[in-house]
């Protein structure tokens, strides 16, 4: 059994989460239909969105709206809606849309399902039921893990060559105020000479220098990415090194690619299985969001609530990670 992290109680007592899937949207010229989860607290009015990005991965269906539940049920449980959709690289759709325009990489229509779902949030919140009404459709924030990093670093300002045309696209989402990458890719250039980066040339297409928004990295000091590059763990922090301020970087100690098993409960896929560091992480993310999309809380201020949860997760006795910020 874990020991339970300190300042536990700094985010206030979970509500119970209502969870309704799926929503099913229809757009225009994709293969097939948007669908998306949405986990939301029973209870309270004025709630931000958080849009969540799954990254790719071997299992089927955490590569999906059914993954992320450890980050999605906490998130939800301490004031947020958050929204999962199933992008067309998901493992659940390989026999659907494999030939499709734009496989296998995906790299715009993941982009534009997030904007898609800003777009008619209306339409959500009235298709999940006891949510209408209840939704701060101006304060939105992105959060994606893996090449869900990837994604929300586009929506954030990141822009990127497409190499059909060689033509430097933007696809941020001014809508969105802020952002979390969770293990996201890095640079590209001469240190994108790993064995996978010719079958994924996109990822090292991504120019941070334009990713202005206020995000939240984070990263693994062992998430070894050897597979892209030999630069080592340091290439997932590319997006707080190389993007302006502001930024925060948390980097996880003895973290993998998983960050302890963010991508679902019990995962046989996570290599570095640790509920301890999963349930800090949570809570640190939430305090970060919170902080920044300026929710009302009955616990104390908001920069109160992000300040004890860096200091719960960096200064116990065996410090779980350590956090800068430009």
């Amino acid at each position: 059994m874990s020991t339970p992290t300190p300042g536990a109680d700094i985010l206030g007592t979970p509500a119970p989460v209502l969870s309704f899937s799926p929503v099913v949207l229809s757009v225009p010229g994709r293969p097939v239909d948007l669908q998306v989860r949405v986990s939301a607290p029973a209870t309270g009015t004025d709630l931000p969105v958080v849009l969540l990005s799954h990254g790719h991965g071997p299992s089927n269906n955490l590569s999906s709206l059914n993954g992320y539940a450890p980050l999605a049920d906490f998130w939800a449980a301490h004031g947020f809606v958050v929204v999962q959709p199933t992008h067309l690289t998901s493992r659940t759709l390989s026999h659907l849309v494999a030939d499709a325009p734009g496989a296998p990489d995906f790299w715009r229509s993941r982009a534009e399902d997030m904007s898609h779902i800003l777009d008619r949030l209306d339409v959500i919140e009235r298709a999940v039921p006891q949510l209408a009404g209840r939704v701060d459709h101006a304060e939105v924030a992105v959060a994606g893990h893996s090449l869900g990093g990837f994604t929300a670093a586009l929506l954030l300002g990141a822009g990127i060559t497409d190499p059909g045309t060689g033509d430097v696209v933007h696809l941020v989402d001014h809508r969105i105020k802020a952002g979390v990458l969770l293990a996201a890719p890095g640079r590209g250039g001469d240190v994108l000479n790993g064995p996978m980066a010719e079958q994924w040339p996109i990822v090292g297409a991504v120019d941070f220098s334009t990713m202005a928004t206020p995000t939240l990295v984070v990263a693994g000091d062992k998430d070894d990415p050897r597979h892209f590059t030999d630069m080592g763990p340091d290439w997932h922090a590319d997006s707080y090194t190389l993007a302006p301020g502001p930024k925060t970087l948390l980097t996880l100690f003895d973290a993998e690619h998983g960050l302890g098993g963010i991508a679902g409960y019990d995962a046989a896929e996570t290599t570095d299985e640790n509920p301890g560091r999963v349930a800090a992480l949570a809570r640190l993310t939430a305090a970060y969001l919170r902080a920044r999309l300026h929710t009302d809380t009955d616990t104390g201020t908001d920069t109160d609530i992000w300040l004890a949860a860096v200091e719960a997760l960096t200064t116990r006795p065996d410090p779980m990670g350590r956090v800068e910020s430009k």
